[in-house]
């Protein structure tokens, strides 16, 4: 019997990769514009951003992605509500799908979150230098990179293009993805699990909570809630719920509505000594040291006006 294959055709190709980034902005932040002959996209993960693209502006929000095209002057500015976390990513793109983006503001679901959270975390072993400058515009490998690194970076990116472009370029696609096979009553039930213990560390980050009133509070047994953890977020619970706290620290210092002594007590700290050795433990700085590193971006962009 004779074998005959089929050549494996490209609709979207990834070439070059030219900024890859997770910025966490002050709310005072403004960056004035650019263009440049390449692709690149702003995805919000928290928070909103007012974007410019062409002539047009737009307010851009949590769970939403803006393509803008090559040579398309654009910029952004932070100062809404709640100061921003933005992914923003640069590359070369070929194929017959790319026209598809032009001008998009499309929403993104979660397979789309989890593609980009391994491209970012990806991209922290593969890149050397800070994934949080936004003026860096060379791009270096690390010596002790993974082998695989650039090839994972660049499929996740390109399987992202193409979901969403599937998703959004025709209603009857658009229909069948909403038939795809249900979840299995186990998966269900951990993801409802989930979600609700995932609001109740929301609606108690100022308490200190503990395993035991977590188990309670939500009919869970201990080594069920920690596998269920493990499982969602690779780490433990409490771990987790201290990222939590962190990340919601570092929400307040760039929103810039509190000092620190504030943050800590609006967290349920014992002490501002207590919040900052957590804030070092888990982030490498200080308190003071993160908000004078986000505010020297803005203090940066100000001085090149």
């Amino acid at each position: 019997m004779e074998y005959q294959g089929i050549r494996m055709t490209d609709s979207i190709r990834i070439g070059e990769l030219y900024s890859l980034h997770y910025f966490e902005y002050m709310n005072s932040f403004y960056f004035p514009g650019e263009s440049h002959p390449f692709w690149e996209f702003v995805c919000v993960d928290k928070g909103d951003v007012t974007i410019g693209a062409g002539e047009h502006s737009f307010v851009l929000k949590r769970g939403q992605i803006a393509f803008h095209e090559p040579d398309e002057f654009h910029w952004v500015r932070a100062g809404g509500g709640i100061a921003p976390n933005l992914i923003v990513i640069s590359f070369s793109c070929t194929g017959p799908l790319m026209d598809f983006f032009r001008g998009r503001i499309l929403s993104i679901n979660e397979e789309d979150r989890k593609l980009l959270a391994r491209i970012v975390n990806e991209a922290r072993s593969f890149l050397s230098g800070r994934l949080d400058d936004p003026y860096q515009t060379v791009l270096s490998v690390r010596e002790d990179a993974l082998p695989g690194s650039s090839q994972i970076i660049r499929t996740c990116l390109e399987q992202l293009l193409i979901g969403l472009y599937r998703r959004f370029s025709s209603p009857l696609n658009t229909q069948l993805s909403r038939t795809a096979p249900d979840k299995t009553t186990k998966e269900n039930a951990d993801e409802e699990l989930f979600t609700k213990i995932m609001d109740y560390l929301a609606v108690n980050l100022a308490a200190h909570v503990t395993i035991e009133d977590i188990c309670r509070d939500n009919l869970i047994g201990r080594s069920r809630l920690q596998k269920l953890f493990q499982e969602k977020c690779g780490q433990g619970i409490i771990e987790y719920y201290s990222g939590m706290k962190i990340d919601t620290a570092k929400q307040m210092i760039r929103n810039e509505e509190m000092n620190f002594t504030q943050i800590s007590e609006k967290l349920g700290y014992s002490s501002i000594h207590y919040f900052s050795r957590q804030f070092k433990k888990i982030t490498g700085m200080t308190p003071s040291e993160y908000a004078s590193s986000i505010k020297a971006m803005a203090d940066r962009t100000h001085r090149d006006d």
